[in-house]
């Protein structure tokens, strides 16, 4: 069962990873903007590696996957925020992959099924989030929708490789810095050959803000990590989607997007299905 010090663990690190990606949608250029997030989270890991060491080689598979797919996720997370809301993009990618993560627990990584409780609450808010979605109106936005759930798949993928890495791993805190070490610069110096001077430029203005966020970026994994040792994987990966919450009203606040009675009843769906994960 859940305790309450990885249930709000696990929710503080929901309003990190929102409060990153309203800094990426707010930006003037997604793309680099992402780049830079990622290239500071490589950053401050380097210290951590050589604080705790590298993981057990069986993982290193595991991180070397993860790596990879991390690359598509930045690709279609700039692109799903070139074209579309917060508050349609960001549900519609966090929404799917709790689901496809619930299902890929048990087939691929041989975890116990949750209980009634913990199944309710996935379906729960996987609701939530996508009549969040909807709530913008899908059909005017037909490629924000295309890369947003494409890269809800891509979160459950990478979610899932690193479960599995950081249990083999036996030490979260090695997995979790060398995941992050390795994990922005592929991306960065393929947006660095791609923007060449527009880039270093970019990045000369605009480091210190990108520093906050990859700090947000970071400590959200980490926790979401921790909390899958500790906790179902399933449990975990929908719970941390409750961070569509805060993004809609970060979004809100800070991007002056409206928020609907349909989004209103939306968020009362998340947060009951938070409640029922608690159970699981």
């Amino acid at each position: 069962m859940m305790t309450w010090t990885i249930l709000m663990t696990v929710l503080l690190g929901a309003v990190l990873h929102a409060s990153w990606n309203v800094l990426v949608k707010s930006s003037v250029d997604k793309i680099l903007d992402t780049a830079l997030i990622h290239l500071c989270c490589s950053l401050i890991a380097i210290p951590f590696v050589l604080i705790f060491g590298l993981p057990a080689a069986e993982s290193w598979p595991y991180l070397a996957a993860s790596v990879m797919v991390h690359v598509a996720y930045y690709s279609a997370l700039a692109r799903a925020y070139q074209h579309g809301e917060l508050v349609l993009t960001y549900p519609l990618m966090r929404g799917v992959a709790p689901l496809i993560v619930a299902i890929g627990s048990l087939l691929f990584i041989d975890e116990p099924p949750m209980s009634i409780y913990g199944w309710l609450g996935v379906g729960l808010i996987c609701l939530g989030v996508f009549a969040l979605g909807l709530s913008s109106g899908l059909l005017l936005h037909r490629h924000a929708i295309v890369a947003a759930l494409a890269n809800s798949a891509i979160i459950a993928i990478y979610t899932l490789i690193d479960a599995q890495g950081v249990r083999v791993s036996q030490n979260a805190a090695q997995y979790i810095a060398a995941l992050f070490a390795f994990d922005g610069w592929i991306f960065a110096l393929w947006v660095l050959y791609l923007r060449k001077r527009e880039a270093v430029v970019y990045a000369k203005n605009r480091w210190g803000i990108a520093l906050g966020g990859a700090t947000a970026s970071v400590s959200s994994y980490a926790i979401a990590l921790w909390a899958m040792t500790v906790a179902p994987v399933a449990a975990i990966a929908a719970l941390r989607e409750t961070s569509v919450l805060f993004a809609v009203l970060f979004g809100s606040w800070f991007l002056k997007e409206t928020i609907t009675l349909q989004r209103l009843i939306s968020i009362v769906l998340i947060v009951i299905g938070a409640a029922s994960v608690r159970l699981a």
